[in-house]
């Protein structure tokens, strides 16, 4: 999968139930990249796969993963269920998919119970890149290198970029 990084812990851990949803992602890359944040990517289904998804949360927090980021389209449980096997921030991503375009997706892992909080997103590839802005300034609360990079990023948005 693109932009994974192995070499070192990744600190970022984005998590997929399908790889169709590769393509949501993909802005997600340069934005990690120019904040200095090591992440990597793997495809596992809440439903389908339950004792792989446990092996990687267990295994990359070991490894030193600090946020997990989910993306998941329709009935989008794989967000909540991460947030059940981890105490560490989750992201979710609403997926477009299915009749209702995501919009069951979003609230599906908005509407999470007391006590499995996840952070929601907007809907796709928009939501996605919000996704790496936010693991970016959780991150910058404790990471000078994190903070001046979103700053000069933050400052660059206001000047009109991208």
């Amino acid at each position: 999968m693109p932009a994974s990084k192995k070499t070192e812990s990744a600190r970022v851990v984005i998590l997929l139930g399908s790889k169709s949803d590769l393509p949501v992602i993909e802005g997600m890359y340069p934005l990690l990249e120019r904040f200095g944040i090591r992440h990597e990517v793997h495809v596992a289904s809440a439903h389908r796969q339950p004792e792989k998804l446990k092996r990687i949360i267990r295994n990359t927090e070991k490894a030193g993963a600090e946020i997990f980021i989910a993306a998941a389209g329709m009935a989008a449980h794989l967000p909540g269920v991460v947030a059940s096997m981890t105490a560490k921030p989750v992201i979710g991503i609403p997926v477009a998919a299915g009749p209702l375009a995501g919009v069951d997706a979003l609230l599906s892992i908005v509407q999470m119970p007391p006590g499995v909080p996840v952070a929601t997103v907007a809907i796709g590839g928009a939501g996605a890149r919000n996704a790496a802005c936010l693991a970016a300034r959780m991150l910058a609360l404790g990471d000078k290198k994190v903070a001046e990079a979103l700053d000069a990023y933050i400052k660059e948005l206001a000047r009109g970029g991208k």
